[in-house]
This record gives C-alpha cells, structure tokens and sequence, in this order.
C-alpha cells in the first residue's frame, strides 16, 4: 500500500478510535493534516476548542502565528505535516494524562514513519517530553537532538507564545535556527 493510502487509513482509524475516555467528550478527533511526503512534520500538544469542532489541527490563534512561524522560514502551511500528541481534545483543554499520551503515541510514532519528515518540530513541553525524554522547554528549545534515527527540533508552543512576548521573540528565533537547519 502507498504511504498516502496508509495514512488515509490511519487517519480514519483515529478518527473512530475509542482507546481512551476521551472519545466521549470530543466533537471530532483531529488526526493531523499535511502532504504524505512532507520535508518537516509538526507536533503539539493535543487539540483545542476550535480543533475539536473542526478535525483540524492549529485553526485558532495559536495555529494563525504557527502558521506566521512556519512562513517566516520559507515554507507554506500546505507544505508541512500538523499533528498533535493527543488527537482528542482533553476537557476544558487540561494537560494531558500520561495514560493518554500512551494510547495515542502509537499514531503519532506511525504518522512519523509514514510522512519520513528530515525534521520532527516539537512544539512545547508536552510534545518534547512525549517524544524524546524529560526535558524543560526552557532548557531545549532552539535546539536539534538525534534521536530514534530522527532529527527532532525543540521549540515552545504557540499558545505560551501568544500569552507571554518573551515567549513569542524566543520562537521566532528558534524557527531562525530551524530554518538555517532545513538549508
């Protein structure tokens, strides 16, 4: 099967998965969306208001300055991969629980394998601690790291950045860094 079609299959398994109690509370699970063959693949946290009522990842204000970001290092929207950690929106949008990251790490570690990215952009703490070990955002934003024979990118989420300024400068100089690395 092509790796498109296996993606679409994936997505449509989230989109029904029942693993975790948060099918319950959720409008529409958010699978992710982007180009199978896409250079960078990034990942947040879980979804949002405005995600879980549309399926789609990043549509609020934080998915308009990732979306800002993602330009300013030369690229569109349409050419990256977008997903999340959680594909189901957690209630009143708390941090997610390890169980849950657990039952939905299997896709995120797929949708990887899948898209075969040159870099893996880890947007936040819980994106960073899910995907390459306990590190603060503080101490590995702006920086690549090696890992399971993937180049992964360590920056703050979006949403921190909309709510604290220093937040926002300390992002746009980390997609400097990251773009100086896609070159």
């Amino acid at each position: 099967m092509m790796r498109r079609q296996e993606l679409d299959v994936l997505h449509e398994s989230i989109r029904n998965c029942r693993l975790c109690p948060l099918h319950e509370t959720r409008l529409n699970a958010v699978p992710g969306e982007g180009p199978y063959d896409a250079r960078v693949l990034l990942i947040g946290e879980a979804p949002g208001a405005r995600e879980d009522e549309l399926g789609r990842p990043f549509v609020g204000r934080s998915g308009e300055l990732l979306t800002h970001m993602i330009e300013s290092i030369g690229l569109t929207r349409d050419e990256v991969f977008i997903t999340s950690v959680l594909k189901s929106r957690p209630p009143n949008n708390r941090t997610p629980t390890k169980s849950e990251i657990e039952m939905c790490r299997p896709y995120v570690e797929k949708q990887i394998e899948l898209v075969n990215p040159r870099v893996v952009v880890l947007l936040g703490g819980v994106a960073i601690s899910s995907m390459v070990g306990p590190w603060s955002v503080s101490e590995s934003h702006g920086q690549f790291f090696e890992a399971k024979g993937r180049t992964f990118f360590m920056t703050y989420h979006p949403a921190a950045a909309l709510r604290f300024p220093k937040v926002k400068t300390l992002m746009a100089a980390d997609f400097r860094i990251l773009r100086s690395g896609l070159l």
